[in-house]
């Protein structure tokens, strides 16, 4: 069973998170996703709208599931290269992509929505952000960049040290989305967004492009994330009590 679904619309390929009930990033989404990325890239789409659930895009890494693996260092470290590699994809992406943001967005959700060209987000009761620090985990370094690069860096400071989830109104104000729209319309807004974008002279655009995401690609590499260093501080006795507190919390 897939669980991502493919779209393609003249040159505009949407690629949509379809594992119900949130979208939680398992190694399956995330490979499936970073696949879907890859062929539209292949087959010669000029963008790609990559979207989610109704009130959910998605609620970040599996935590359920990761916590299941236990003492299987190697099968979690498996899981996060496989969510840092479809970032890394996400970020390197030769063509626009927009994130089609119909719903919620926190951690997980966040960092792919971050690694998008632009954010269109539906109004309404929707909140996003890296809340990292809330269930004891530090977002690395490359992590960070990426929101500082969005919102500057003493906005991104509060907001990551608090783990602070904002809602949508909000993230409109500080820049961490780009626009606001009608929850239905998410996706059609960022077909729009992308056709204006694909109107321009593609070589001096995409090669703009390239240029000016450099450091997005630099925040992802290997050396900033230290995997290693994040999946120790998984198995720290706080963290570890943390999420156990989250997931017990999301099966009430």
């Amino acid at each position: 069973m897939s669980f991502v679904e493919t779209q393609t619309r003249g040159d505009i390929v949407e690629i949509r998170l379809a594992r119900a009930p949130v979208n939680a990033l398992n190694p399956q989404l995330c490979n499936e996703t970073r696949e879907a990325i890859e062929q539209a890239v292949h087959h010669g789409a000029h963008g790609i709208v990559l979207s989610g659930g109704p009130k959910v895009f998605s609620a970040g890494l599996d935590v359920p599931y990761l916590l299941s693996l236990g003492d299987q260092r190697d099968h979690l470290l498996l899981a996060w290269q496989a969510f840092f590699g479809l970032a890394r994809t996400l970020a390197a992406a030769p063509l626009p992509v927009v994130a089609a943001l119909g719903g919620h967005a926190p951690a997980g959700g966040c960092v792919l929505a971050l690694c998008c060209d632009y954010r269109i987000m539906a109004s309404g009761p929707y909140r996003i952000g890296l809340n990292e620090t809330q269930v004891g985990l530090v977002a690395p370094e490359g992590i960070q960049r990426l929101m500082r690069r969005v919102v500057g860096a003493y906005r991104a400071e509060r907001l990551l040290v608090g783990g602070e989830m904002v809602d949508a109104d909000t993230a409109l104000q500080i820049g961490l989305v780009d626009e606001l729209v009608e929850i239905e319309n998410v996706a059609q807004r960022g077909r729009v967004w992308l056709e204006q974008l694909l109107s321009l002279p593609r070589s001096a655009m995409l090669h703009t492009r390239q240029l000016a995401r450099a450091d997005l690609v630099e925040a992802l590499r290997p050396e900033h994330i230290e995997l290693d260093r994040f999946v120790d501080a998984w198995y720290s006795p706080d963290t570890q009590s943390a999420l156990k507190a989250l997931v017990a919390k999301l099966g009430k």
